[in-house]
């Protein structure tokens, strides 16, 4: 019996559990597959559409009874570094920059262990192992590449032979998503995490790319907070990207009207089209 993938995506909502960035609350994730030949499209179109990859699967959260989360980019055309950030790109002006094949390496998997354990030793990441970690990296069916960082003056036994940062990042057809960095915590003055994003801002302008794609960012999230600090950041908010000129115009919406019902959701999705074009003769 031939099997075959189905011609559109099909959506599925997680089961509630504790939300990661706001105490007190209940999450639950919209998600698709990301598989077959239109993969890449449709991980274009939805990133387009708040939703953000990892390994195999696109998901946007899609609570009960609350619209905190939003997805976050920054119009590399309107962004303008502060004092502060010029300082970060002069501090880390010494680091060589990779871009290679998402495959993962003992080195990383060090780096990403003790950067867990330094910042997110309670987090949902706490035990993956190598395996795990593995999969993550190399589990893309789309353009990635890993970003590394290294000092090429560290001596030979240096702490993660010299690697400081890395970035698990997408290339999509109107920007770079950072789908997961972590840094060598011990040097905390260096603001590597930083330093990764003004880098990633300075290699979408190389490409030509118009965005960049950071994740999410949650209005009264400390860990969300530092998002807000890069200028011409956009936020999709009510189904469109708006300029987050004030984060204080935006608040932690938990009124329990002001998430559509999932089907409602679907129906608004945006899907590329992916039927093949007919060649005139």
């Amino acid at each position: 019996m031939r099997h075959t993938l189905p011609l559109a995506p099909q959506f599925y909502v997680t089961a509630p559990q504790p939300c990661p960035y706001l105490e007190g609350r209940m999450e639950r994730k919209l998600f698709t597959a990301l598989q077959g030949e239109s993969a890449e499209q449709l991980n274009d179109a939805l990133s387009k559409q708040g939703f953000r990859r990892s390994q195999n699967v696109l998901y946007r959260p899609s609570c009960a009874e609350c619209s905190a989360c939003l997805s976050a980019r920054i119009d590399v055309s309107r962004f303008a570094a502060t004092k502060s950030q010029r300082r970060v790109l002069r501090r880390n002006a010494h680091l060589a920059r990779r871009a290679l094949a998402p495959w993962a390496t003992e080195e990383q998997f060090d780096l990403f262990r003790d950067y867990l354990d330094s910042r997110h030793a309670t987090g949902g990441m706490a035990d993956m192992d190598i395996f795990e970690f593995a999969a993550m990296i190399e589990e893309t069916p789309i353009r990635s590449r890993i970003i590394e960082y290294h000092d090429p003056a560290a001596p030979r036994g240096a702490p993660y032979e010299g690697l400081e940062a890395v970035c698990l990042t997408d290339v999509l057809d109107d920007g770079l998503s950072l789908v997961y960095s972590f840094f060598d915590t011990e040097k905390e003055k260096s603001s590597l995490g930083t330093y990764v994003i003004l880098d990633h801002i300075r290699l979408a302008q190389e490409m030509g790319l118009p965005y960049v794609y950071l994740g999410y960012w949650v209005p009264g999230s400390s860990k969300m907070g530092y998002k807000a600090r890069f200028s011409g950041l956009e936020v999709y908010y009510k189904a469109e990207w708006t300029p987050l000129d004030d984060p204080e115009t935006f608040n932690a919406d938990t009124h329990p009207l002001s998430v559509a019902p999932i089907a409602e959701q679907v129906a608004r999705i945006s899907l590329p089209d992916t039927r093949p074009t007919r060649r005139e003769d």
